[in-house]
């Protein structure tokens, strides 16, 4: 039985997520707080397994309640928010300072059911979920800790990223630390359509790479990542010799829209082995198919591995299909990622290497070729090379 505690100062959403919860065989509100004060002594005597919270409250705001929490009482919580632009910014926030999940209050009778679904969910992924006490951090860590010996630059890649529960945290951990020249990234992360900017502003700030919410055709670049909007999917289509995002709504996948299954999908249709894929933390098996295609086409795949995760269903239903090459931390993941593409390169410079020896091998067995011919020879076999590689 998952033990919730409500902490609002509205008795109307207080009255109205109780009954939702309480619809659960496996869900009990044990109690509820109208503010931190009262949700502090609460949360020592009634021991919840989770919280669900809101940012605005009398005496002290939401965000000083969970910040205070992850410091000395770490617990799973559940924002549930409403919608305004300062809010959106705060859910943010909340979710760097640990919150699991977040959700927008319900605004109108007709939405409760769908709302009622994504608290009942968020819950329970917040039930599973690994809370380790909140580190401080410094703005300044922004500067990449990659080690990378020679210029990097990858122009005609794509890196796909898809996340759940706990994920905002761990995309934040990849694209702090991945170079400017990295190559076009997309990310799916499971939030609600009034939060994604917010959040793509977010990774912006703290990102070497220019981070921004996608947009219907926006071209896929060097040096630049894209989010999924909330409530549409985000797929990759081939165009000329790069590549653009589509944007559109559809039926939910997986029950997520976006769905990182949809991203992936189209990334090993049209990028194939010239794609990355990683699959981080995350409830459920949003993304495992997807990988598996990628796999299947060539794309170097990765997990997060389950110490690292909040939670660790996604990564671990991939890893169940075979479609993940290599399990890594998520501190480890960006210098995975960039080791693999400077490898990638490498090959693509020995073929010529060893081309180079041959002929000059040829030569002094006695090869009646001219210098000028064996040259010529191998100018055409690497460019054909290059041709069949693009």
């Amino acid at each position: 039985m998952i033990r919730v505690l409500i902490v609002d100062d509205s008795a109307l959403v207080r009255n109205v997520l109780t009954a939702e919860l309480s619809k659960c065989r496996d869900i009990e509100v044990v109690g509820s707080a109208v503010d931190p004060y009262v949700a502090r002594d609460k949360i020592v005597r009634l021991r919840p397994d989770v919280i669900t919270l809101d940012l605005e409250m009398p005496r002290m705001n939401g965000l000083a309640l969970l910040a205070k929490l992850m410091k000395y009482y770490p617990l799973p919580v559940v924002v549930v928010s409403s919608l305004t632009p300062k809010n959106s910014e705060a859910a943010i926030k909340a979710l760097e300072l640990g919150a699991v999940e977040v959700i927008c209050k319900p605004g109108s009778a007709s939405r409760t059911s769908e709302i009622s679904r994504q608290l009942i969910h968020a819950v329970r992924a917040a039930a599973s979920a690994q809370i380790a006490r909140q580190q401080v951090t410094s703005e300044t860590s922004a500067i990449s800790s990659i080690t990378h010996p020679f210029p990097f630059q990858a122009s005609n890649k794509v890196l796909a990223i898809g996340a759940s529960t706990g994920g905002t945290q761990a995309i934040e951990s990849i694209l702090r630390d991945l170079p400017p020249t990295s190559p076009g990234t997309l990310i799916v992360q499971h939030m609600p359509e009034q939060f994604t900017a917010s959040f793509a502003k977010r990774l912006d700030q703290i990102s070497q790479m220019e981070v921004r919410e996608a947009r219907d055709s926006d071209p896929v670049g060097l040096g630049v990542a894209l989010v999924a909007p909330g409530n549409q999917h985000m797929l990759l289509q081939q165009s000329g010799t790069g590549y653009l995002v589509r944007v559109k709504t559809g039926p939910a996948v997986n029950h997520h829209r976006p769905s990182v299954d949809v991203l992936f999908q189209s990334v090993a249709r049209s990028a194939g082995s010239s794609a990355v894929g990683v699959l981080l933390t995350g409830m459920g098996a949003d993304g495992a198919k997807g990988l598996l295609a990628m796999h299947e086409k060539g794309a170097y795949t990765l997990a997060q591995d389950e110490q690292t995760c909040v939670v660790f269903g996604m990564p671990r239903e991939a890893i169940k299909l075979g479609a993940v090459d290599d399990v890594v931390p998520i501190q480890g993941i960006p210098q995975a990622i960039v080791s693999f593409l400077h490898a990638q390169k490498k090959r693509t410079q020995t073929p010529a290497t060893e081309t180079i020896r041959s002929s000059s091998d040829l030569h002094h067995r006695g090869d009646t070729k001219s210098e000028k011919e064996i040259r010529e020879e191998f100018e055409s076999w690497i460019n054909s090379y290059k041709q069949t590689k693009v």
